[in-house]
């Protein structure tokens, strides 16, 4: 079980790494509104990984 959720943590590591990188690759254009598409996409990613550890931890956990 353990092996499971270190599986879980090190694709959800890389996950956020890779929303972090594109979140910072992304420099402003010039004028005009700031992008806020990196920063967007982190906290997307964050909600996402909550969620799918609620959904884990109420259906699949066996305790």
């Amino acid at each position: 079980m353990k092996k499971i959720g270190a599986e879980v943590l090190a694709s959800a590591g890389m996950v956020l790494l890779t929303g972090v990188t594109y979140a910072l690759a992304n420099e402003p254009h010039g004028e005009g509104a700031p992008d806020y598409s990196g920063v967007t996409s982190i906290y997307y990613t964050l909600i996402g990984l909550i969620l799918a550890y609620g959904f884990y931890d109420s259906f699949l956990k066996k305790s």
